[in-house]
């Protein structure tokens, strides 16, 4: 479930409570969690409804300036079952503090190596995961199709495969592009040493 930043910044002043989806099966379910650029929703609530159960209190507490903006939104979704979705802001991204955390023990590189090596060998393109890391840090705030011209890799794939390291900590999405992240530099700067140790 994706939100607009405008939404996002609503939703982190406890304006925005609710959204309205259309899906074939929800996305979300109660007591699960969704983690956004602004930090961690906690989803109370994911219940089928019909259109006209919405009101206009609904519709401002899902960001919508009228119920007749909503309905125009609602429109524009595909045409499925409809959802009203409650949350509520439960606590900061937890990436967050992990990409603050550059003091890496021999445990931490090794939990990380491993998983990046599983990333490598799982993809049809071959090692990737340093490639990509080291031309994000050299080249900060560049868009991701920028990035996969330079790198010569699919665009859509660069982009899911860079979420994945943004998940480990490694990376931080910018406007535009992405930057390498405290805890991503101290990953090369341990990837230099090994190569300059061989």
């Amino acid at each position: 479930m994706l939100f607009k930043q405008h939404i996002l910044e609503r939703i982190a002043a406890g304006k925005v409570t609710l959204a309205f989806r259309r899906w074939k099966r929800p996305t979300v379910k109660v007591g699960g969690t969704l983690t956004t650029a602004i930090g961690v929703l906690a989803i109370e609530e994911v219940k089928l409804i019909q259109p006209q159960q919405i009101n206009h209190r609904q519709a401002a507490q899902a960001g919508f300036d009228s119920l007749a903006d909503l309905r125009a939104n609602l429109m524009t979704q595909r045409d499925a079952p409809l959802y009203r979705i409650r949350f509520r802001l439960a606590g900061e991204d937890p990436r967050i503090a992990l990409r603050r955390d550059d003091d890496l023990s021999v445990e931490d590189l090794a939990l990380l190596l491993k998983k990046l090596g599983r990333y490598d060998a799982a993809s049809k393109q071959g090692p990737w995961t340093e490639r990509v890391l080291t031309m994000i840090d050299r080249q900060p705030k560049t868009k991701a199709g920028e990035l996969a011209d330079l790198l010569r890799l699919d665009k859509e794939w660069l982009k899911v495969n860079i979420r994945k390291l943004k998940q480990l900590g490694l990376t931080e999405s910018l406007t535009p592009g992405y930057r390498i992240s405290p805890r991503g530099a101290a990953l090369l700067d341990h990837l230099k040493q090994q190569e300059q140790d061989a």
